[in-house]
């Protein structure tokens, strides 16, 4: 026995080999460079462990993970782990993670992160289509003639997804014909076990078949599932018949199990390697895949059956170990998260258990609703079933709150309609009146419906301005007929003429006295001569009354700058008497700043009169008005003239 692969034997082995192959009468000695001499049912071996996913040959623990998963359920603990990723994510940035993730054409390497985006795209989208049905519908819009409209984002997400859809499609069709081929084969190869096993082949012959079958039988992928358990037994029950056959001697078995014991200590290793995945979900899918190929390897030496076991279960119960904490801590963020969302629940049931009835107050609590909503898309997730069912709660109190606010808007709306239609009809009643020449009847219904007018409430918004202007249209023709009727006799108006023009020529040419008091005597006796002489023509009463108020503004302006002069020439003369007194600088430097602040605050005054004359009307009453605010704004400027000179004063 001189070939290369003996010389690595040692020399006891080499004596079995050579009994072997004298007691077998085979020519030559046995090629011993195979891989695996026997393949025992991994039950010899293998024991459940904990959580860990194993072959349907060994019973499964109460926390095995499935090891297959469907098209369109994803595993709940890996799936979890990926709605991380796309949490807080808006429904563009989720199409656009989609479009990238779908170029893969492995469908079973990114099925979890499609259904988890998936899933968030959908609720994200669920929540903009509420909104967009509550727009309609608050538009007056009805609900049974709402359509949808796919925004940009939706379109991008489901092309993407029919992307995903065909290569899986393409990939599911693949697989099940692959797996179809795959049992064929496997067929195949136990009607060659059997043949090989009634042979008459010698030993050496009949082994090599053997090991060739065995390392094509393992080449081979899955088959349906269906046929798996079938197969398996049979091909074990064919592996136990042919050793019985040749009825290999110990020392020779012993070999195999040496082998088997160091691919037993490289899947060591792997588990041990697999300590430092970021990725629980991906660690414990390769301990499946790990356990798998332990079934595969076969029995080990006796004397190291426990300890190479027990090495693998340690690495195995430490993944647990991590799985559990890295779960639990999950469930203690989603337990938090489940907290948080149950306290939003109760303050938007505490929104829901109040009545409101003023349209200020609902657009409040409208805010403080829509504020939790924003609360709420901040926080992560609950557990999946947990997380469903608070959303359902939070979301029904939203519904509930909006509906109760549509019924509030659409009642206040027909009370409005209802108070339009009573302001047209006093509108109508007030127009009857207007031309009446019953004064005393008609002027006590013109206040009655006016009293009535003010108790009604508010009417829609568009029609508010312009019915007001109708009903006080009608009160004006009256009013103002009444009072021209009621004006006096025209010789009367005319002398009252004469003697106003009179008075305005006696008021323009009035000499100023000395005083401020002694003019200030002469105006209000004028102001009251004034007024005792009486109506004018009604055609000449703007006229004559504006020629009085400019006549008056006139002299007040004639004081005014009189007053001026001898103010500031007085100032002058103080400040100049404080420049000579050593304590001066003190006194000096606090009459600046109030006169700085007393020109700020005028200037403010003038601003604010000057913005306020632009909202009055043209009407008569509004002219009285607005000479009022003239009069205010022309003294308000002249003591800013007056301030302004003492500030210069100072300065200088």
């Amino acid at each position: 026995m001189e070939n290369k692969e003996l010389k690595a034997i040692s020399g006891n082995e080499k004596m079995t080999i050579e009994k072997l192959n004298q007691s077998t009468t085979l020519p030559g000695s046995i090629d011993i460079e195979v891989k695996t001499l026997v393949e025992q049912p991994i039950a010899e071996e293998v024991k459940p462990v904990e959580e860990v996913v194993i072959p349907a040959e060994v019973a499964a623990t109460e926390e095995v993970l499935p090891e297959i998963v469907t098209n369109e359920e994803v595993d709940e603990e890996e799936a979890e782990e990926v709605a991380l990723e796309v949490e807080g994510k808006t429904k563009e940035e989720l199409a656009a993670m989609l479009e990238e993730i779908v170029q893969d054409p492995d469908v079973m390497k990114i099925k979890d992160q499609v259904t988890a985006i998936r899933v968030r795209f959908r609720e994200l989208n669920k929540e903009d289509m509420d909104k967009e049905l509550e727009a309609f519908l608050d538009g007056g819009g009805d609900k049974d003639s709402y359509q949808h409209v796919q925004d940009d984002a939706e379109k991008r997400f489901d092309a993407a997804f029919g992307i995903f859809k065909a290569n899986r499609a393409k990939q599911n069709e693949l697989l099940d014909a692959q797996k179809l081929e795959n049992l064929a084969q496997k067929q195949a190869i136990l009607e060659e076990l059997k043949t090989l096993i009634a042979s008459e082949e010698t030993l050496k012959k009949t082994y090599d078949d053997f090991r060739a079958l065995q390392e094509k039988w393992k080449g081979i992928g899955q088959v349906p599932a269906t046929e798996n358990a079938n197969l398996w037994n049979t091909y074990h029950f064919l592996v136990e018949k042919f050793f019985d056959k040749v009825n290999i001697n110990r020392e020779l078995r012993d070999l195999d199990m040496k082998k088997n014991l160091d691919s037993k200590i490289i899947l060591c290793e792997k588990a041990e390697e697999l300590l430092d995945e970021k990725s629980m979900a991906k660690a414990f899918k390769e301990l499946q895949k790990l356990h798998e190929e332990w079934k595969e390897i076969g029995p080990v030496p006796q004397d190291k059956k426990d300890e190479i076991w027990e090495r693998f279960k340690a690495a195995t119960d430490k993944i647990n170990a991590i799985r559990r904490e890295h779960y639990s801590k999950i469930q203690d963020e989603q337990n938090a998260n489940l907290e948080t969302k149950t306290a939003l629940c109760e303050k938007a049931e505490e929104l829901l258990a109040e009545e409101y009835n003023s349209i200020s107050v609902w657009q409040k609590k409208s805010t403080e609703l829509s504020d939790l909503f924003k609360i709420w898309k901040t926080v992560g997730p609950a557990a999946k079933k947990q997380n469903e069912e608070i959303w359902t709660r939070f979301k029904t109190s939203m519904d509930t709150f909006f509906a109760k606010k549509k019924t509030f808007f659409a009642t206040l709306k027909d009370k409005q309609t209802e108070n339009l239609e009573r302001k047209i009809n006093l509108c109508i009643e007030a127009e009857g009146l207007q031309e009446s020449t019953e004064w005393k009847k008609a002027t006590e219904q013109f206040k009655k419906m006016q009293e009535e007018w003010k108790t009604i409430g508010p009417v829609p918004k568009r029609h508010a301005d312009k019915i007001w202007k109708r009903f006080r249209a009608a009160c004006d023709t009256f009013f103002g007929r009444k009072a021209e009727h009621f004006s006096g006799l025209k010789d009367e108006e005319a002398a009252n003429l004469t003697a106003k023009q009179e008075l305005i020529e006696t008021i323009k040419n009035f000499e100023l006295k000395p005083t401020r008091a002694e003019n200030m005597e002469a105006i209000k006796a004028m102001q009251k001569q004034w007024i005792e002489i009486g109506h004018v023509p009604m055609k000449m009463k703007d006229s004559i009354n504006a020629e009085y108020r400019k006549a008056v503004d006139a002299l007040f302006d004639k004081m005014r700058s009189n007053q001026y002069e001898i103010s500031t020439n007085e100032y002058r003369e103080m400040v100049e008497g404080l420049k000579d007194d050593p304590e001066s600088n003190d006194k000096m430097r606090k009459e600046k700043t109030t006169l700085t602040n007393r020109i700020q605050k005028l200037r403010d005054e003038i601003a604010v009169l000057e913005n306020n004359i632009g909202f009055f009307s043209n009407s008569k009453n509004s002219e009285l008005m607005r000479a009022e605010y003239e009069k205010k704004i022309n003294k308000a400027k002249n003591d800013l003239k007056v301030l302004e000179a003492k500030l210069k004063i100072i300065n200088d």
